[in-house]
């Protein structure tokens, strides 16, 4: 066998790896699109996965907008970051709802809180997509006023607003 023809075997395994690839993401659930959303002054972060939470129509996208909404008292803030992170330090008066506890927890939220209330779910920033997630579960459940504020507890935590 000649390296020309060892070379032509090797781009032959090489392509049919490929096809095999994009075929096993195409046909996952979990599969990866092949366009994202990287910009961050867009919004959320995303590599748009097939079964990805984003919707750009709930997001408050300007932290003044976010805070005037906490100063009014119009909306509960929900953190969807996990217990511990929460712990470490929140918006002030924040309630915890981690959206990976979602399911053994909302029992527990919906008797506090109806489905009438207005809701802003938040987590790190717009690298973070926990809070979609968590509005997207809120509003399965019966919830419709839920906002996502993308810029988050880190933004929140830089402009020195209240925290616990």
């Amino acid at each position: 066998m000649s390296g020309k023809d060892t070379a032509k075997g090797i781009l032959i395994i090489l392509g049919l790896a490929v096809i095999v690839a994009f075929t096993a993401n195409f046909l996952s659930p979990k599969g990866i699109a092949l366009f994202g959303e990287w910009d961050k002054s867009q919004g959320v972060v995303t590599a748009r996965a097939k079964d990805d939470f984003i919707v750009h129509e709930l997001e408050i996208d300007n932290i003044l907008d976010a805070k005037e909404i906490y100063d009014k008292g119009s909306a509960v803030f929900v953190d969807a970051r996990a217990r511990q992170a929460y712990e470490d330090g929140h918006i002030k008066n924040a309630i915890s709802l981690p959206v990976r506890q979602f399911n053994e927890l909302i029992d527990k939220f919906a008797g506090q809180y109806p489905t009438s209330i207005s809701i802003v779910t938040y987590c790190y920033g717009r690298e973070c997509e926990e809070s979609h997630e968590l509005a997207q579960y809120l509003i399965d459940e019966g919830y419709t006023d839920v906002k996502i504020f993308i810029d988050g507890y880190m933004c929140w935590e830089a402009e020195g607003y209240p925290l616990e």
